[in-house]
């Protein structure tokens, strides 16, 4: 149990060290919608919950998995506002999800420390888009660290709490995808022994944040704010280091890392002011660097949030300044010691051998797949039998995305998590062709039940499909209301899609297991009939927990084989179906052993019976 350590230094990753600094801060309740990048910080906390649950030891805390991001923001707020320390964590279009509540919670302010982390993700690894959540920080005046590595995630965090508790307002963590997932070794401070307690809330009108309230709220946060920056001038997370010379680097987050690599590598003569606490920057530290250079860098992922600040602090003082306004910095993607490098070379006319003036290896493309025996997969495969040609597929986030991929191709259009539903009902309206949506069992709870309701509402013609795999998948198999335990392991109340789905008011249902294909394409074939909204609940867990289950209790998979006697080399299993266990060797199709995990899907498909049980196993 790493974030549970006694001997320090520990390695590990940034998210666990959020973990251990939150643990350390004596975290009373923990909130999450899981999301990659962030997962691991809400995982870790479910994982210790368990462990010393089993162990018959009171974690000291309360963790949950939300229904959505708004919804942990709402619980840890009230959490706080009772006295107890909170941590809510989610990706960083999570936040967009939370906005509604947070921009106001800033009014209303917190009792006990509260740190809400946003994990970006430049060069969108795993997301949808690569928006810059500093952003949000002067959007609703809230204060922000950035770590740029485990050590000072883990710093920051402790500190967090204390900084939220002074100000009475939450704190934005905000990380990104490199920081979150690089491994180091951090410096550990023992944990506070605590016991769950329950809080105490105390009425004050000021809570409720009708118009009168608001107005005089908002002065009061702008006050909050003005004691923010002068603690931001003092913070041991602002600092220079200074390798002489007169010219200046400005940086934050993983991108300090870079810069403080690529110093090292030239020999440059050169001082760097790091910033932990990018909002409110420290504007007479930002000043009085400013005046000790002639030529100053700003190096920042994404947006120039950093940049346009300093240009703005800088107006008066004869330096000057480089950054994304110069056009040496992107505005897209991550950054690498490269990309660094070689800008840095360039401004300050610097000859310097990159990685990329290497030969190139080409290596093969590697894009992210559904895997061998995806229930998602067979719903698809059994979809693209019965739909018309001119079909379209609104689709939404998680692995059903990967539907995207050839040979399948069925998905079209996606927004964000839940548009699925909303779309599908435009699209019924704007067009005359069919409508089939999909979206998972746990964006069904998300965010997709407004859609429906729309659509019943509206009568809108669309069939829409709920692929349940019984977990939160994608994520790393997190447990959601379709779900019957809860992230501390306890038993709690499962709802079922098909009876929401009813009360919501939809009359024309279908629950059926994808791996029976025939009876799956009857379903749609009915749902497509029917004059209105239709639910299709697609139900069969994923292979994943299948494989790890069997495994776990000790029973073999058999794998599928091809028997090429039977083989006509249609090849209906590559070019229709995908399974990535199938490949060809000369011009025989085969399964590949190892991949295969004996989910019986393709012996469906098969139209001449080759597909058999390696050894014609039963």
């Amino acid at each position: 149990m790493d974030v549970l350590a006694k001997k320090s230094p520990a390695l590990l990753l940034g998210n666990q060290a959020i973990t251990r600094g939150a643990l350390e801060a004596g975290i009373d309740v923990v909130t999450t919608y899981p999301g990659t990048p962030a997962s691991e910080i809400a995982d870790s906390f479910s994982a210790v919950a368990k462990y010393l649950k089993s162990q018959k030891k009171d974690p000291g805390f309360y963790f949950q998995y939300s229904v959505n991001e708004k919804v942990a923001v709402e619980f840890a707020a009230a959490a706080s506002i009772c006295g107890l320390r909170s941590l809510t964590c989610m990706k960083h279009v999570g936040l967009n999800v939370a906005s509604d509540a947070f921009l106001t919670y800033m009014y209303v302010g917190c009792k006990a420390g509260h740190i809400i982390v946003t994990a970006d993700d430049p060069s969108c690894h795993s997301s949808q888009n690569e928006q810059d959540n500093r952003i949000y920080s002067k959007l609703a005046h809230a204060p922000m660290f950035e770590p740029s590595d485990p050590q000072e995630a883990k710093d920051m965090a402790l500190e967090g709490f204390t900084l939220s508790e002074k100000l009475k307002i939450p704190l934005l963590l905000r990380t990104t995808t490199r920081v979150s997932h690089v491994r180091g070794p951090v410096t550990l401070n023992p944990l506070k022994k605590k016991k769950t307690t329950k809080g105490i809330f105390r009425k004050n009108p000021l809570l409720v944040t009708v118009p009168a309230v608001a107005r005089q709220l908002h002065s009061v946060l702008l006050e909050k704010m003005d004691e923010a920056a002068a603690i931001s001038e003092k913070i041991p997370f602002n600092y220079i280091i200074n390798h002489g010379g007169t010219k200046g680097i400005i940086t934050s987050g993983p991108s300090y890392g870079y810069v403080r690599d690529v110093i090292n590598e030239l020999h440059l003569e050169c001082k760097i002011l790091k910033l932990g606490m990018t909002h409110p920057l420290p504007k007479k530290l930002c000043k009085d660097f400013l005046k000790s250079c002639d030529e100053v860098i700003i190096v920042e992922e994404l947006e120039p949030f950093i940049e346009e600040q300093i240009r703005a602090i800088a107006y008066d003082e004869d330096v000057k300044i480089y950054g994304k306004g110069a056009g040496h910095f992107s505005r897209l993607y991550e950054y690498t010691p490269d990309i660094v490098a070689h800008s840095i070379s360039e401004i300050f006319h610097l000859k310097h051998k990159t990685s990329s003036d290497s030969p190139k290896v080409k290596l093969p493309a590697r894009p992210p797949v559904l895997c061998p025996g995806c229930p998602h997969r067979a719903t698809y495969y059994a979809v693209k039998q019965v739909v018309p040609k001119d079909t379209i597929f609104p689709t939404d986030i998680g692995c059903y995305t990967l539907g995207n991929a050839p040979p399948l191709k069925i998905a079209d259009y996606l927004l964000c998590m839940g548009s699925n539903v909303g779309t599908a009902c435009g699209f019924s309206y704007a067009t005359e062709q069919k409508v089939v949506s999909f979206m998972g069992d746990s964006t069904f709870f998300h965010s997709s039940l407004p859609g429906i309701v729309n659509a019943v509402h509206h009568n809108n013609d669309c069939v829409i499909t709920v692929l349940d795999n019984r977990t939160t998948a994608m994520t790393g198999h997190q447990p959601h209301p379709g779900t019957s335990k809860s992230g501390m392991g306890e038993n709690i109340r499962m709802l079922k899609i098909e009876d929401v789905a009813k009360g919501l008011g939809i009359q024309h249902i279908e629950v059926v297991n994808p791996t029976n294909i025939e009876e799956t394409k009857k379903a749609f074939i009915r749902s497509l009939r029917y004059k209105g909204p239709s639910v299709v609940v697609s139900r069969a867990p994923c292979i994943l927990l299948i494989v790890s289950n069997k495994r776990k209790h000790g029973k073999n998979i058999i794998p599928y084989t091809i028997n090429q006697h039977k083989c006509t080399q249609c090849k209906i299993c590559i070019n229709k179906f995908g399974c990535p266990a199938f490949f060809l060797e000369g011009n025989q199709v085969k399964i590949d052993k190892t991949l295969c995990t004996s989910c019986g899907v393709c012996q469906q498909i098969c139209p001449s019976n080759a597909i058999e049980k390696e050894g014609n196993h039963e």
